[in-house]
């Protein structure tokens, strides 16, 4: 038997898998942890999964299929998971359980009480969850389970990433150390200092593939978050970067927020009405003022550094396309934000490695 507040390692489930988020922050945490399943009903996903841990059991499963004997059967002590968060953002409507995609998230509430060898869980989801009902029925199932929890709305910036990604987390655990204090945690910044965007961009690669195209630069202009070198921010990366452009990444230029700043003076009086209703307004082509500027979008291998994927450890294999890379990634956690958690969960745990 383990004592109540030592174990030997943290032993893991890691449900909604996808690219990994979840082992990476583990990995990071330099807590000593093995897992022993990962799932997700995603392929492409568990691909990329598979090619960067080949040891590892995945599965492509539908978390509904999963019983409270298997996951006892496995031996674990610990359970990550990120469930899906279009039930719970604007573009999925806010349907919270009543979305048939809040089903495997049902489910897993409805295991934990049965779930004897879990003490430790941590629970990434979308800004909002906190306010669901779903939130309300998770909360309870892990009150009555005899779990005490905290709860996160925390993003990369506040650890020093120069990327706005705030997402909810709860950490939960029993038996081990004194319990949480079962309320939302008001985070504070633990770094002061912020990394630049130079720091996170690839290195003597050529960019034709990713530069803005004349059509873009004309007519969605309006819209554009443009950072540069020295920019220590940027806008959470959804899975419909490069696809759509309002509200989905920023976009980067080589240039100064000087040159930036000079095009933009130059080219937004074209939408101002004039002063005088008889005055006719100068149409302005956008193309001469912008292209210069070289803006592009972020590589895949860019917005995976910042989000925190290790570059030495972390790449897609050849086969995934940009596309797919950008909303796996889109779908995926901040590795140092999880890292930060699992260090939070395990606080005065004591690991025994006999």
């Amino acid at each position: 038997m383990e004592d109540p507040k030592t174990i030997d390692k943290v032993r893991v489930l890691e449900l909604f898998s996808g690219i990994g988020g979840m082992h990476y922050g583990l990995l990071d945490s330099g807590i000593p942890f093995e897992i022993k399943l990962a799932i997700d009903i995603n392929d492409i996903a568990n691909k990329v999964y598979a090619h960067n841990f080949p040891s590892s059991k995945i599965v492509s499963k539908n978390i509904k299929g999963l019983t409270p004997a298997f996951i006892n059967k496995l031996g674990i002590n610990t359970i990550c998971m990120s469930p899906p968060c279009q039930p719970f953002s604007r573009n999925g409507n806010f349907k919270d359980l009543e979305d048939a995609r809040s089903d495997p998230f049902n489910h897993i509430c409805e295991m934990i009480p049965a779930l004897t060898s879990v003490d430790f869980i941590l629970m990434e989801n979308v800004m909002g969850f906190e306010k669901s009902v779903a939130h309300k029925k998770y909360i309870g199932v892990l009150q009555d389970a005899g779990f005490s929890y905290e709860e996160f709305i925390i993003s990369p910036s506040e650890l020093g990433v120069p990327n706005s990604r705030n997402r909810y987390y709860c950490i939960a655990r029993r038996h081990f150390g004194e319990a949480f204090r079962n309320q939302m945690i008001s985070t504070e910044k633990v770094s002061e200092e912020r990394q630049k965007i130079e720091e996170f961009l690839e290195q003597n690669k050529t960019f034709d593939d990713f530069y803005l195209s004349d059509k873009i630069l004309s007519t969605r202009f309006k819209v554009f978050d443009i950072v540069d070198k020295d920019s220590t921010n940027s806008m959470c990366f959804t899975k419909a970067y490069t696809h759509y452009l309002e509200g989905t990444g920023s976009v980067f230029t080589e240039k100064s927020k000087a040159e930036v700043q000079k095009a933009f003076e130059n080219l937004l009086p074209n939408d101002e009405k004039p002063e005088d209703p008889e005055q006719k307004r100068t149409k302005i082509d956008p193309l001469p003022l912008l292209k210069p500027l070289k803006l592009r979008f972020f590589t895949p291998r860019e917005v995976a550094n910042l989000m925190s994927f290790p570059s030495d450890k972390f790449s897609f294999p050849d086969t995934v396309t940009n596309k797919q890379r950008y909303r796996l990634l889109g779908n995926s956690v901040n590795i140092k934000v999880v890292s930060h958690m699992i260090k939070c969960l395990f606080n005065k745990v004591t690991f025994d490695n006999r």
